[in-house]
């Protein structure tokens, strides 16, 4: 149909299909899948539909039908193709992968008719200013960037949705019922797509922020304390106290930077706190400690949610932030050998010095505030290991 819109998604996995080609779907889109697992691309091409079970309160399932996949490991110029008369793109492949996904984008660019109207790239990643990132990688690859870019709008999004590891196999995926998807408004300039789920808002920082800092955050020092004391289901955690009161804490010092740094009311960030801390608790959720906690190595990095927000509160003046400190040394005891970064890391504990594994883990160097605090984390854990 000529008046058919039409929404390429990189990333066919649980997020992809759960969280944003629902919602893409919702909103009227044929979707177009571009995944390297050839046996996922010839799962979604098999089927006529796929259901979205969403668990918690107000439990419903959703029926997603009318997509198609392409395999762009095989198929690069189906994709192309496909991008150059689609009207939105967007990613959901982990903000390490946007490198691989842009020279695509902007080949799909480059085909595109300059008439046809801009597309909208929208990376929907567990990430700041993820769609940036995507942006500045097909800069740095096209000489014809300021060309490809006329023909695009680039939007950051802040998006919430905790879809766990699936207990089977197959396409259908299981959710919880609460999801945020907030969409920067301004380079759009009055013209924003039809999307009636997605919130546009005028400043996105705050909404990103205030994601990764609570949700993510608060997700991943679960993982790390629940995997301490021996837990293995994400949602018993909490019912151990020490869990408990660790996860608490941390959120008390997230909560206080936010309310610092945006128009966030004490209150309302401790509401948010509240339904977050409900949402890990559901018992609907079949997730695990050690897969919320794999990659522990992105998640010390230096902006990311744990030396990322106990940096800006020793920038601030707080003298200790306890709890995420706490956070980081459970993060170092995190021993998963299934997960390639928990090696990594259990390696670099046994080989390098305290003061290598803090430059390079987290990007921390001796002239900040939170240094020496972290070096001491990093020089008892490694000391343990040894």
């Amino acid at each position: 149909m000529a008046d058919e819109k039409v929404a390429v998604h990189f990333g066919g996995g649980n997020i992809g299909r759960g969280f944003v080609g629902l919602i893409l779907h919702r909103a009227g889109y044929r979707l177009v899948f571009a995944d390297v697992a050839d046996v996922l691309i010839d799962a979604l091409n098999a089927a006529d539909s796929y259901q979205v079970r969403e668990v918690g309160q107000d439990s419903r399932t959703e029926t997603v039908d009318g997509f198609t996949g392409i395999n762009s490991r095989t198929d690069e110029a189906a994709v192309i193709e496909a991008i150059a008369g689609a009207d939105v793109v967007t990613t959901a492949v982990g903000p390490t992968v946007l490198k691989f996904v842009a020279p695509v984008i902007a080949a799909g660019l480059r085909k595109r008719d300059p008439g046809a109207g801009r597309l909208v790239v929208m990376a929907c990643e567990n990430a700041i200013n993820a769609t940036d990132v995507l942006k500045n990688h097909i800069r740095d690859g096209a000489d014809d960037f300021d060309d490809l870019a006329g023909r695009a709008v680039f939007a950051n999004t802040a998006v919430d949705r905790i879809v766990p590891g699936q207990p089977h196999e197959g396409l259908d995926v299981t959710v919880e019922t609460y999801f945020e998807w907030a969409i920067e408004r301004g380079p759009f300039t009055g013209d924003e797509p039809q999307i009636p789920d997605a919130t546009f808002v005028d400043d996105l920082a705050p909404y990103i922020e205030r994601k990764l800092f609570t949700v993510n955050t608060g997700h991943a020092a679960t993982a790390y304390f629940g995997f301490v004391r021996g837990i293995t289901k994400l949602s018993d955690a909490l019912d151990d106290p020490e869990v408990r009161t660790n996860v608490q804490g941390v959120l008390a010092e997230t909560k206080a930077l936010l309310v610092a740094k945006h128009e966030f009311t004490a209150q309302a960030q401790q509401a948010y706190i509240d339904k977050i801390i409900t949402r890990f608790e559901n018992p609907y959720l079949p997730d695990t400690v050690d897969r919320v906690g794999r990659q522990p190595l992105r998640k010390l990095s230096r902006h990311e949610r744990l030396i990322g927000p106990a940096a800006e509160l020793a920038e601030r003046g707080v003298e200790k932030p306890e709890f995420l400190l706490r956070a980081v040394e459970a993060a170092l005891r995190f021993d998963v050998p299934a997960d390639p970064e928990s090696v990594q890391l259990q390696e670099a504990l046994r080989t390098r010095t305290p003061d290598q594994l803090v430059r390079e883990i987290t990007g921390l160097h001796p002239d900040h505030p939170l240094y020496d605090d972290v070096l001491s984390v990093f020089g008892r854990r490694a000391a343990a290991d040894r």
